[in-house]
């Protein structure tokens, strides 16, 4: 009997290579049932708005039931134009959403196959391989029961990223039949704007929503704008901002992403693609399978991007699309695109304050670009860590032969202070700790290295209280193992909180401008330090003069008591300079969160 031993590895390796490779080759073997209603072929990009080359014809235009119709699609015959997959239906020229009409015969089988749309067989016609093509005929059979009218409708793939959706062909009638009436857009490539948006008439004439408050993009290029205003029964939309591949807005039902109405000014090469989408929670937008949008028109300069059309109020043929007469928040979004597909926004998209009716009065709307609960978060932290901390930490160093007699509640002045301010800092940490696990509903997977830290400064920060809650009482042998434990402990959070804030404040949920912010915050940090300094200098200086070699006692203790009385006036003036001083940068940087 001979065993054979099996690499269970490799074959696993195989096996996964060979399902990718189904997986990925899916899509050039026309097996594209899934795309049938919509005609979309799901490739992650839009479809091109440019002037397509290709060309639909019949051979009649007049048919009855029973008759065939032979259809051809053709590519231009000047230059190089080809197509590499297509798909092909008949549809009711007065339904243009409706399923398939009819089946197919095909003229060449090894070009195209034929593909059962909804409950009917036959009745579409694909590309067999991503090979080079120029032409394809097919027939066209109809039915005994058949509408009045009949379109052809046809998607072309030039390439993986460049196609076209749902190109209008020719509409066939029925002899002695008067046709209803039929669906006669057509794909239309947007107008280049010829000049910026501007915010005259804002509040006045038409809605606007605009990043930083009251900006003017016909001036300011960094401006974030958004205005609609309806005429009639259509709503125009101006969108304008800085971006470096898209610039979006949504209408929402709340302020958290999902189950939203979107719109897409996407920038691919030297065009902007204008798309409408939808969003199923928080995932990649979803292309609408029709477009509904009219009056296109963009323009591109400077790293801005503008785009502007116009929608019907109420799109009762897809349902994703919401009606302009209710309320929504608005949200406004950019960030990076590759060959005309969007990534996730680097930043928290502005989210309007409160609801707005799209076609109501118009108004000047107000935004913000971080939750509130996350501006909560971020100003608890940098008081607790950048003011109390410091200050608890100073009156416990230097302040004990300040107030060490003056008795409060039956315990030392400095201490009392001292304990009021750590219970302060540890009360504010946890409930700041707390406030982004509410609003995320969970952990945050995209924050990186921060909330890792804030973890460990929240562990950290409730050790203190226990540890000094069993601590030895004062003079005990086991006292200097609390006092290091308490120091280092202490000291560690102190600076993984500081840095925790550092990262914290270019958070998405919590994007202080910068640099200044950052550099607000470095002097916060610098100033703490200078202080501590300048107070552990005069402290080492003063205890060398008390021990100074003077032989006469009564001029030492003269002498001593002077020095105390004055190096007390000093600290104490030290102390109300870094108050001064820490409170103004804390204002500024708590200013800066309440603007975001």
């Amino acid at each position: 009997m001979i065993m054979m031993s099996i690499n269970v590895p490799s074959l696993l390796l195989a096996l996964v290579v060979t399902v990718s490779f189904r997986t990925v080759a899916c899509y050039s073997n026309g097996k594209v049932t899934d795309a049938c209603r919509s005609m979309e072929p799901n490739h992650g990009h839009h479809s091109s708005t440019k002037p397509h080359t290709y060309t639909i014809t019949v051979d009649k235009s007049i048919f009855s039931p029973g008759d065939q119709v032979q259809v051809t699609l053709s590519a231009s015959k000047s230059g190089t134009t080809y197509f590499k997959g297509f798909l092909i239906e008949a549809r009711d020229a007065a339904n243009l959403d409706g399923g398939a009409v009819g089946s197919f015969t095909l003229v060449n089988i090894t070009k195209s196959q034929l593909l059962k749309c909804g409950h009917t067989q036959e009745s579409a016609v694909s590309h067999t391989s991503d090979s080079k093509k120029r032409q394809i005929q097919v027939t066209w059979n109809s039915p005994e029961s058949v509408p009045p009218s009949i379109q052809f409708l046809v998607t072309v793939v030039h390439k993986y990223d460049v196609y076209w959706v749902r190109i209008p062909g020719p509409v066939v009638s029925q002899a002695g039949v008067t046709p209803g009436p039929h669906n006669t857009a057509t794909t239309t490539a947007p107008t280049v704007l010829p000049r910026p948006f501007s915010s005259e008439g804002c509040g006045t004439r038409k809605s606007c929503l605009r990043d930083p408050v009251g900006c003017d993009p016909e001036l300011e290029p960094i401006c974030f704008f958004l205005s609609f205003t309806t005429v009639g029964q259509s709503t125009l939309f101006e969108l304008s901002g800085t971006a470096d591949g898209y610039i979006s807005f949504a209408l929402s039902l709340d302020k958290w992403m999902g189950n939203d109405d979107m719109y897409l000014c996407v920038r691919d090469g030297n065009r902007v693609d204008i798309d409408a989408a939808n969003v199923v929670g928080r995932t990649h937008p979803v292309l609408a399978s029709q477009s509904f949008l009219t009056d296109t028109a963009w323009r591109l300069s400077d790293g801005v991007i503008q785009c502007s059309f116009r929608r019907d109020v109420h799109i009762p043929q897809d349902l994703t699309r919401f009606s302009l007469n209710e309320s929504y928040y608005l949200f406004l979004a950019n960030g990076r695109a590759e060959n005309g597909m969007i990534h996730r926004h680097g930043r928290q998209p502005l989210i309007s304050t409160f609801q707005t009716v799209i076609t109501g009065a118009p108004q000047n709307l107000s935004g913000s670009r971080s939750p509130l609960l996350m501006k909560f978060h971020g100003a608890f932290m940098l008081i607790a860590w950048m003011t109390t901390v410091n200050t608890g930490i100073i009156i416990a160093r230097y302040f004990k032969d300040v107030w060490p007699d003056r008795a409060l509640c039956g315990l030392g002045g400095w201490f009392q202070v001292h304990r009021a301010l750590m219970v302060l800092t540890v009360l504010l940490t946890s409930v700041a700790f707390t406030l982004p696990f509410i609003y995320r509903g969970g952990w945050s997977h995209s924050a990186g290295a921060h909330p890792y830290l804030g973890c460990t400064v929240m562990a950290l920060a409730g050790i203190q209280p226990v540890m000094a809650a069993f601590r030895p009482p004062p003079g005990s042998a086991r006292r200097y193992i609390f006092n290091w434990m308490h120091y280092c402990a202490g000291t560690i959070a102190q600076i993984i909180a500081v840095v925790a804030i550092f990262l914290g404040i270019h958070q998405q949920a919590l994007h202080l401008p910068g640099p200044w912010s950052t550099g607000i915050l470095a002097g916060f940090v610098v100033w703490g330090v200078v202080a501590e300094l300048i107070l552990e200098f005069h402290s080492r200086c003063s205890f060398k003069c008390e021990r100074s070699d003077s032989e006469d006692k009564e001029i030492l203790l003269e002498s001593t008591q002077l020095t105390s009385s004055e190096g007390s006036v000093f600290k104490k003036v030290v102390l109300a300079v870094f108050l001064c001083g820490n409170a103004s940068l804390l204002s500024g940087l708590l200013y800066s969160i309440s603007s975001v």
